[in-house]
Order: structure tokens, then sequence, then C-alpha cells
């Protein structure tokens, strides 16, 4: 017997909250306009609609493979961050709320820079932290670096799916080195390091420790390696007055603040995520 859109729907959430998922209404709904290749607004529209028998069974099959932990921005390939939807694989992090914290302190630096203002998304992944700023501050140059050629390909990709391919390039750079002569002259670096102590990374959750790259995730035995890293080796690639902003881990800004300040940085601010979460340290260098 056919179903509707919104049966459907209500069918995959319920299975996912029984589960335990705690954002099963959002991921439910994903799944449900992925499969019937609607945008949300469509699938509103159209919830009273019958869904195909192939629509139906498909739904099913996505929302068991949830339930046995995989992600579904991995199930769909693609997530949406500060109001992009971008590309995903499971060669980068999946985008997270509270990394929009990092995005939002990078773009006001970025406008307050002025004109020509260069950025640097250091460790970036999906891109998503870059393209958010250059985005959002249409006068500045964003360049996204990592040291995965996966993550650089999926970087690309979302340069394009962005429209952003005059403003933002994307080049291979390691955080742990100093910076290629490319990398120079930044008046913003914006980073989301791996910052899992080694040791930690057995007990995430599944859906993390058995799906995403590990490489993204390990910060070293104490979580803090590639702080120390970018703060010793990339402080010279930052103009006089300009800004290095880093994610830290639920506990890090007070090692992260005393790391940046070994290394010369000054005007050094924390700000929490929207669960009150310490999540981002940043400084600038004026000397």
């Amino acid at each position: 017997m056919a179903t509707t859109y919104n049966n459907l729907y209500l069918d995959a959430r319920r299975e996912l909250r029984g589960a335990g998922i705690p954002a099963a209404q959002l991921e439910a709904r994903e799944i449900v306009c992925y499969v019937a290749g609607k945008t949300r607004e469509e699938f509103f529209r159209d919830m009273s609609l019958y869904a195909s028998d192939q629509v139906e069974e498909r739904v099913k099959e996505l929302t068991r493979r949830r339930l046995e932990g995989e992600p579904v921005a991995y199930i769909i390939g693609e997530w949406e961050f500060y109001g992009l939807s971008l590309d995903v694989s499971r060669e980068v992090l999946i985008p997270r709320m509270d990394t929009e914290v990092l995005s939002e302190r990078a773009i006001l630096a970025a406008r307050g820079a002025g004109e020509g203002c260069r950025v640097l998304d250091l460790c970036a992944g999906s891109g998503c932290v870059g393209l958010a700023i250059a985005a959002n501050v249409p006068s500045c140059k964003v360049v996204l670096a990592d040291n995965s050629e996966g993550a650089l390909r999926v970087c690309r990709q979302n340069i394009r799916r962005c429209g952003l391919n005059d403003q933002v390039t994307s080049l291979f750079a390691d955080a742990k080195l100093p910076p290629l002569p490319a990398l120079w002259d930044f008046d913003v670096i914006a980073c989301n390091p791996p910052y899992i102590p080694s040791g930690d990374i057995p007990g995430l959750d599944p859906s993390v420790k058995d799906y995403e790259p590990h490489e993204a995730l390990d910060g070293g035995e104490d979580g803090l390696d590639f702080y120390r890293s970018v703060a010793s080796k990339w402080k010279g690639a930052i103009r006089l007055g300009g800004r290095l902003l880093f994610e830290v881990g639920m506990g890090q800004a007070t090692d992260v603040e005393a790391i940046l300040s070994q290394n010369g940085f000054e005007d050094i601010q924390t700000f929490p995520d929207t669960q009150g979460i310490l999540r981002v340290v940043e400084g600038t260098i004026n000397e």
C-alpha cells in the first residue's frame, strides 16, 4: 500500500528516535529529501503526496544504514554549514554547528582587515570554514589548505558548488611543518585542527570513530600537538596586526591561550559556542 512522504518521514523519525539519535527529526527529513530528490521546501509542499515504492524502499534502506551507525552526512554525501550546502565524504570531518563559532569570529576578523584581506583556512577538511568566510566577506581572498589529497578534492568540489572559484583556492599544506612560500602574508588564519587526545579516540561515539577520518581527529597524546606547531611555525605567515583563530575541544581553552601567549600572540580572547563551551581561542601578532 502506497505511503505519503509525510508518513515515510514519520516512520524514519520514529525509528531513529527509538535508537536514541538526538537529531532524529532533522536526519529523517534529510534522508527523505535526498531519496526523493526534493528540497526542504518541496518536501513540505509535497508531504501529503504518495511516494513511489522505490522511494519507500530506498528510505528504509538508508534509515537502516543510519541505525547501524553510519552518519547521515556520509549517507547522502552532503551537509549544511553556515547556510552553505557542502559536499562531504568519509575523507573529511562532517561540518558541525560548534565550528560555526570559528567561522563567525573569522568573518568579523576578515571584515575588520578591510579590502583585499587574505584568509587561510588551515586543516580545511571540507573547506567549510574558509568557504563561509568567503561567502560572507566578498572582498577577501581565501586559501583552503590541508595535508589530505582526499580533503582537497572535496574542497575543490565545494569551491565550485558554492560558486566561489574567483575568490577561493586550495593548496596542499601540512600544519605541523613551516608554511611553503606561497602561504604567507595572511590577515587571518582560521584553524580547526585535530584535537582529540589519541587515547580518547577508542571511546568516541561509533558514528565518529568508525566512520570519520582518524587523521582529522587525532591531536596527539594530550590533543595539543597541532596548536603548538601552528602557533610556533605559522606565526610568520601572519601580517602584523593579523589574527590566528583556533577551534578548541572541551577543556582545552586555557592550554591553548597559554600556547598563544608563549609564542608572542597578544590580545588573546576566548569565545563560547551555543552550549556555553569555550570553543574559539584567538590572538593577534603585533610585532
